[in-house]
C-alpha cells in the first residue's frame, strides 16, 4: 500500500509541477514529503491493521506514542487527514492482491490438508526469499525467461509476452514456497511439488525452473545441481533436458 501511494503520490506532485512550469518548487515540495514519510508510513500500516481486523492493536494513541518516540508530534486529527490522503490518491482501492497473501493462503491449504512439513520455519524461508526475490526481480525473472525459452537472446515479442507471466502472483508465490522447501526439507521436494500442482494446476515444470532462476543468483551454485537430482525424474522430458544443460 505505501509503495502504491509513494508512487503515485510522487507522479502527481511532479506532473502538477511540470504543468505549471513552476520546477523551482520541486526542492521544496521533496522537503515536504521527505517530512511527512514517516507519518505516511504509519498510516499505511494503520490502515493495512484496519483491513485485519487489528485496529484495537494499532489504534491511534498506540500510532502517536510510536511517532512521539521518534521526536514527530502529530494529533489525532493530522492522522485522520493522512489516512485519507493516502486513500484519496489510491482511489480507496487499497485492498489488493500481493504475493504475500497468495503465499498465506497456499500455506493455510497446505496444512489443512495434513502436510507435515513445519509451516512455521516454511513461512520464515518464504518471507527471505519473497524479500529477496524483489531485490533480484529483474535478473530473476530475466534467467527464468532464458530458460524457458532455451535461448539467451530473447526476441522482443518473447519479452513482451513474458509480462504476463512477471505479473503471476500465483506462479510467483508457488514458486517461492517450493523454493523455501527444496532449501529447508529437500528430502520431501518431489511430493511437496506435486502436491503444490494439485492445488494451483501450475506445472512441476514451471515451478522447477522458477526455483532455478531464484537459487542461481541467491544461495549457492551448487544448489541447482541439487534441485536437478531431486526433481528432474518428476517432470517432463523437456524440462529434464533443461535441467541437465543448467
Amino acid at each position: 500500500m505505501f509503495e502504491r501511494f509513494m508512487i503515485k503520490h510522487i507522479e502527481e506532485v511532479y506532473n502538477s509541477i511540470r504543468e505549471t512550469g513552476k520546477d523551482s518548487r520541486w526542492g521544496c515540495l521533496e522537503g515536504q514529503m521527505r517530512d511527512t514519510f514517516m507519518l505516511r508510513l504509519v498510516s499505511c500500516v494503520q490502515l493495512a491493521s484496519k483491513l485485519s481486523f487489528h485496529y484495537n492493536i494499532v489504534n491511534n494513541n498506540t500510532v502517536l506514542k510510536f511517532l512521539q518516540s521518534l521526536d514527530r508530534s502529530y494529533t489525532k486529527d493530522e492522522l485522520l487527514e493522512s489516512e485519507l490522503a493516502i486513500l484519496k490518491v489510491l482511489c480507496f482501492q487499497i485492498n489488493v492482491p500481493t504475493p504475500f497473501a497468495y503465499i498465506e493462503i497456499l500455506l493455510e491449504v497446505l496444512g489443512h490438508n495434513g502436510c507435515l512439513l513445519p509451516m512455521k520455519h516454511l513461512h520464515e524461508m518464504c518471507m527471505h526469499l519473497l524479500d529477496l526475490t524483489y531485490l533480484l526481480r529483474s535478473i530473476i525473472y530475466d534467467t527464468l525467461l532464458k530458460t524457458c525459452i532455451e535461448n539467451p537472446t530473447p526476441s522482443e515479442l518473447q519479452i513482451a509476452k513474458f509480462v504476463s507471466v512477471k505479473e503471476d502472483f500465483m506462479l510467483l508465490a508457488v514458486g517461492i514456497i517450493g523454493t523455501s522447501t527444496f532449501v529447508l526439507y529437500p528430502e520431501c521436494w518431489n511430493q511437496f511439488v506435486e502436491h503444490l500442482n494439485s492445488i494451483t494446476g501450475i506445472t512441476t515444470q514451471s515451478i522447477l525452473e522458477f526455483a532455478y532462476a531464484l537459487l542461481k543468483h541467491s544461495i549457492s551454485t551448487t544448489i541447482p545441481s541439487k534441485l536437478q537430482q531431486n526433481s528432474g525424474t518428476r517432470v517432463s522430458e523437456n524440462s529434464a533436458l533443461r535441467s541437465k544443460k543448467l
